[in-house]
This record gives structure tokens, C-alpha cells and sequence, in this order.
């Protein structure tokens, strides 16, 4: 019994069972693969059902709001994913007549799929023959073979993406890609592997010499930007404002309440003689600040928000409170947030 057919008897033995497992929809697989992207199993399933109630198909997703959609993805993160979810239903219905491409190069042209989710998407789903390469089967390939290459460089991408499809071959597509990140996920995990009970531990290189827990190297360290955030939290008639984050940066398109960003976060001192909070409030003779929150520390993958809500009561409105949106505060669970401003919502913070 060769590799994959040893992976594939573990898998049918140990696979978890999951929604968008033993299916041929490549729109449900697809949503399955771009939740999955940056969001651990037991965390995306939840999202995945809600989703996909709401969103059944191609045409439904291509007809919905951006913000509607931003909306069932919050809490998730990497919000470009539904973003681009939303931009490639809408390629399908634009490109394809609302059908779902069958080949690998019309999924790769969907807006947000790289190689791997092409190669998952077309396996699965259609059971051709690209192996997928992810996090998963770095891990799985570096301890099997004791690869010592980086999988971050570009060599070493190369060189699992050929191994990759070198193991898969003479091979079910669909069972040996799903058998291999099922095994990576369940049983070649990260850290402290239980290498005693592993099917594959008379062909592991990595364990033979001793190097499982060093496996696979990594070479690239993004450095983590810190921002200060000041949110103000504008109460006015029981209405309260809030801005959609448009520019090019974290949570765009997003909705948060009013922000000054600083280099650190203000004191009452500071926030008084601040440029834009003077501005914002100018002729008005009712500011009151009703209560300032704990500083709170939100990590994203290059980020590192420190953030504080301040909130403010007025008892009348200016101009310059006409370039944010004005909503009564029932409404604000209709908008879309960032997972920071959830927690505030929720009174986590």
C-alpha cells in the first residue's frame, strides 16, 4: 500500500464529518474553502450554515448587497474574503452565465481564488487531478520527507507544490486531498504530534532522525504594526453615528463609530485640545463626555490595535456631524463591524 492509499484508509476511518464533505456543489465547496482560509473548523462551521442559508447560490450571493454580505461574514476577520466572494459571484453570473466554471484556470480567475483553492475547488468538486498545498500539507510533506526548505520562499513552494502533486498521482483527486489535510489537521498537528499512533511513522524521515517538532521552517517574520484608536461614541437624541471604512487598510468597508487614530491612546486632557475632536464639535455648547472605557488590545495578523470608546452626549448637532451617518442606537446591529467594535457593542469592553 503505497502513501496515499495509507492516507486515504486513515481518512475514511478518522474524517470528521462536515457539510460540505461528500458533496459535488463547487459553489458550497468553494465558500467552504475561502471560510476555511483563515478560520479554524469549529469556528467557520457556524459561519458556513448561515451563510449558505442565506446565500444558497451563485445568483443569490450575486444579488445581495455588499454590506448585507460583510454582515453574515462579521466576527470571521479578513473581511477581503467576503469582499471577494462577493465580486467573484458576480464574475460567475457576469462571465460564466451564472454556472460555475468546471476548469481550473476559469476558478483561477475568479476574483480571491489562488492555486490552492482552485486546486481544492476542482478536486472536490469535479475530482481533477491538482493537488492542494496548504498549511495542512506543508506540515504533513516537511516531517514525511524531512524537508528543511522554507516553505515561505519561493523555492520551497516550488518544490512542495511538485511533491504535492507527485504523491497524489494514480490517485482519487478528491479522497487523497481531503485524506491529506484531514491528516494534517487531526493527527500531524503542529505541536506535539502523537507520533506513536501514526499510520505513517514507518515512512516519516522527520521522526527517523529525530526532527518532527522542527518541521516545517518558516523563514518570514512580518513585523506587528502598533495603532491607537479613539473611538467616539456619539450619543445624540438616541441616535448615534457611525463611518464606513473605505480606504485600503484593515476592515474595509466596515462600519465603526467616529476615530481619531493616534500614536498612543488620549487622555481627557489631550482629547479636549485634539484638532479633529475640536473641529467635530465646533458651536457646540454641550459636550459632555459620559464615560471612557478600559483600553483594550485587539492582535490581528499585522496589526495591533490598542483602542478606547469614548462616550460623548450633545444636546444639538453641527455641520461637521454631517459627514458621518446618523442611525438611531436600535439599529446598530444592522450594520456591519469590525470583531473590536462587536465586543464593545456586547459590553465586552
Amino acid at each position: 500500500m503505497n502513501l496515499s492509499d495509507q492516507l486515504i484508509s486513515w481518512y475514511q476511518v478518522h474524517k470528521r464529518d462536515l457539510p460540505w464533505r461528500n458533496i459535488s456543489d463547487p459553489y458550497r465547496i468553494w465558500i467552504s474553502e475561502i471560510i476555511l482560509q483563515q478560520t479554524r473548523v469549529n469556528q467557520g462551521l457556524d459561519y458556513y450554515l448561515r451563510f449558505v442559508e442565506r446565500f444558497p447560490d451563485v445568483e443569490t450571493l450575486a444579488a445581495a448587497e455588499e454590506d448585507e454580505v460583510l454582515k453574515y461574514w462579521q466576527g470571521l476577520g479578513y473581511y477581503s474574503r467576503a469582499r471577494n466572494l462577493h465580486h467573484a459571484a458576480r464574475q460567475i453570473m457576469q462571465d460564466f452565465g451564472g454556472v460555475f466554471p468546471t476548469t481550473y484556470s476559469e476558478v483561477m480567475q475568479l476574483k480571491g481564488v489562488g492555486a490552492y483553492t482552485a486546486a481544492a475547488v476542482c478536486s472536490f468538486a469535479f475530482n481533477l487531478p491538482y493537488a492542494v498545498v496548504d498549511g495542512n500539507v506543508y506540515r504533513v510533506l516537511s516531517r514525511l520527507f524531512a524537508i528543511e526548505t522554507s516553505i515561505d520562499s519561493h523555492s520551497g513552494k516550488k518544490e512542495f507544490d511538485t511533491l504535492a502533486q507527485q504523491l497524489m498521482e494514480n490517485s482519487v483527486p478528491s479522497l487523497h486531498n481531503q485524506a491529506i489535510m484531514e491528516f494534517g489537521a487531526l493527527q500531524c498537528v503542529p505541536v506535539s504530534p502523537d507520533c506513536s499512533v501514526c499510520p505513517l511513522r514507518v515512512y516519516c524521515k522527520a521522526y527517523e532522525m529525530k526532527m518532527v517538532e522542527r518541521l516545517p521552517v518558516k523563514s518570514k517574520k512580518t513585523p506587528i504594526k502598533q495603532r491607537f484608536f479613539n473611538y467616539l461614541v456619539i450619543n445624540y437624541n438616541h441616535h448615534i453615528f457611525l463611518q464606513k471604512r473605505t480606504a485600503d487598510d484593515i476592515w474595509k468597508n466596515l462600519y465603526e463609530f467616529p476615530l481619531i487614530e493616534t500614536d498612543h491612546l488620549l487622555q481627557v486632557q489631550e482629547l479636549l485640545e485634539n484638532e479633529f475632536f475640536c473641529q467635530l464639535f465646533q458651536g457646540l455648547e454641550q459636550v459632555k463626555i459620559i464615560n471612557i472605557s478600559k483600553p483594550v488590545h485587539h492582535l490581528l495578523t499585522h496589526r495591533r490595535i490598542s483602542a478606547q470608546f469614548i462616550t460623548l452626549q450633545i444636546a444639538e448637532k453641527n455641520e461637521a456631524l454631517n459627514q458621518f451617518i446618523e442611525i438611531p442606537n436600535v439599529e446598530i446591529g444592522d450594520y456591519a463591524v469590525s470583531r473590536l467594535v462587536e465586543m464593545y457593542l456586547k459590553k465586552e469592553i
